[in-house]
C-alpha cells in the first residue's frame, strides 16, 4: 500500500488465470485490516468465480488473511495437525525449534484444503464455498509461484480450458509500436470484432497479442492463427519469437542451435548483459563468461585495449568498443562476443559524448557489427536499453550468419 514493496504477485496470478482461459475482472490491494479484507472478498465474490489471495498467512499479528476468510465464509478456525507437522519439519531442517508464535499459523478455516509449499512454513489454503473458489497463498513471490504452478493446479484441474479466452503472442525487436502499426494495421481491417490486438511495448521490444473470446461464436483458434501469420509475414525478420521470451534466452537458444559460444566485455552496462544471459538454466552450454572492465586500467590490462586507442579516440568510441570485443574473444576463446562502453549518466557527459552515448558491438575479428546509441532516459533505463539493444544486435548478427 505504501509502495515499499513492488506487487509482482498479482501479475503472476493474472498470468496463471489467463493461461486457463479465464478473464481477469479486478485486482485489489488491501490493507492488513480484517474489515477491509472482508469487504474486498464480498466484492470479489460478486464479480468472479475464482478468487486468488496472496499474503497474510504467517505467524505475526499482521497476518490475518485466514481469520478474515473464515469470518467472511462464516466458518470457524480449527487447529491443523498436518500444518503443525509441516512447520516443525520445515524448521527442523534448518536447526530451528517450533515456538508458540509459529503455532498461530496452524489455525485454518474448517472447510479448507491445504496446498503443499516446500519452500516455506505457510501452506496454501483452498476452499470451495457457495459455488466459488478461494485460494490463499503466501506473499513470498517464489512460494506463491510454486503453489500456482504445482499444488493449486491439481485442484483447479477441472477448469482445464473451460475459460473462453484464447490468445497468441509474438515478440518484435528493433521497431517501435508506431512503426509496427503502420505496417500491420492495413492488413487487419477485416479482423473480427471478437479478436482484439494489443501492443505491449517494452525497452527495445514490443509484444503483439491477439486475444479473443470463444463465447462470441467465432472460430477463434483458426482466426487468430490466420491473422498472426499475416503479421509475422509482414514484420519478417523483426519477429524474434512466438511468445514473450526474454531476449537473453532467445539469444541463448540461437547460439546453441548454431553451436556457437559467447563472451562479454562490459563497461557502462556493469555486468547486466552477463547476468541476463547466465540467469537462464543451461547457459553454460554457450556462455563462457564476461569481463566487467569499468576502469580504463581493466580495459587495458585484461582486454588488451591499447592505451593509445583510449587516449586518442576516447573510452566512449567505436574504436574502443571494437578492441574490447576482440579482447573478450581472445581472453575467453569464444566464437563471438558482445561489448559495451558509454555514459549511462547522470554525470560524465561532454559536448562530444553527451549522457546516453553508448557504443555496443557484436561479433569477432572476422565479422563485427557496431552500433552507436543516443539514449535519453535516466541511468537505470539507459543501462537497460543498452543491454536490450545489445541482445537485438547479437540476434541480428546471428541472422546474418545464417
Amino acid at each position: 500500500m505504501l509502495g515499499q514493496v513492488v506487487d509482482t504477485n498479482s501479475v503472476r496470478a493474472a498470468e496463471y488465470l489467463f493461461s486457463l482461459g479465464l478473464s481477469i475482472q479486478k485486482k485489489y490491494c488491501v490493507q492488513d485490516r480484517q474489515e477491509e479484507i472482508i469487504k474486498v472478498l464480498a466484492q470479489a465474490s460478486l464479480d468472479s468465480d475464482v478468487i486468488l489471495i496472496s499474503g497474510g498467512l504467517g505467524p505475526t499479528r499482521d497476518d490475518i488473511t485466514k481469520e478474515a476468510l473464515a469470518a467472511f465464509l462464516a466458518v470457524p478456525l480449527v487447529y491443523s495437525d498436518r500444518c503443525e507437522l509441516h512447520v516443525k519439519q520445515y524448521l527442523e531442517k534448518r536447526g530451528i525449534s517450533m515456538n508458540e508464535i509459529q503455532k498461530v499459523q496452524c489455525y485454518i478455516p474448517e472447510n479448507a484444503v491445504l496446498l503443499e509449499n516446500p519452500l516455506g512454513t505457510a501452506l496454501g489454503i483452498f476452499i470451495e464455498h457457495g459455488g466459488k473458489v478461494y485460494c490463499a497463498m503466501p506473499g513470498v513471490p517464489y512460494e506463491m509461484d510454486f503453489i500456482l504452478q504445482n499444488s493449486l493446479s491439481e485442484h483447479l484441474g477441472w477448469l482445464g480450458r473451460q475459460g473462453g479466452l484464447l490468445h497468441e503472442s509474438i515478440l518484435i525487436g528493433g521497431m517501435g509500436e508506431t512503426a509496427i502499426a503502420e505496417i500491420i494495421e492495413p492488413l487487419l481491417t477485416d479482423l473480427p470484432e471478437a479478436i482484439k490486438l494489443a501492443y505491449l511495448p517494452s525497452i527495445g521490444t514490443v509484444t503483439l497479442r491477439l486475444t479473443g473470446d470463444e463465447k462470441l461464436g467465432v472460430d477463434l483458434k483458426e482466426n487468430i492463427k490466420h491473422y498472426m501469420e499475416r503479421i509475422k509475414t509482414a514484420l519478417d525478420k523483426n519477429v524474434l519469437a512466438d511468445s514473450s521470451l526474454p531476449l537473453a534466452l532467445i539469444l541463448g537458444r540461437r547460439l546453441k542451435a548454431l553451436g556457437l559460444t559467447l563472451s562479454t566485455a562490459e563497461s557502462c552496462t556493469g555486468g547486466l548483459i552477463s547476468h541476463r544471459i547466465s540467469s537462464h538454466s543451461g547457459s553454460s552450454d554457450y556462455f563462457l563468461g564476461g569481463v566487467v572492465s569499468y576502469s580504463n586500467l581493466m580495459k587495458e590490462k585484461v582486454l588488451s585495449v591499447p592505451e593509445q586507442t583510449i587516449e586518442e579516440r576516447g573510452v566512449v568510441s567505436e574504436e574502443t568498443v571494437k578492441m574490447m570485443l576482440l579482447g573478450a574473444c581472445s581472453v575467453s576463446g569464444s566464437d563471438i562476443a558482445i561489448a559495451s562502453t558509454g555514459i549511462a549518466g547522470p554525470g560524465g557527459g561532454t559536448e562530444e559524448n553527451p549522457v546516453g552515448t553508448i557504443w555496443i558491438a557484436v561479433g569477432n575479428s572476422k565479422q563485427m557489427r557496431v552500433k552507436k546509441l543516443q539514449l535519453k532516459s535516466d541511468r537505470t533505463r539507459n543501462i537497460e536499453a543498452a543491454t536490450n539493444q545489445s541482445f537485438l544486435l547479437a540476434l541480428e548478427h546471428l541472422q546474418y550468419l545464417q
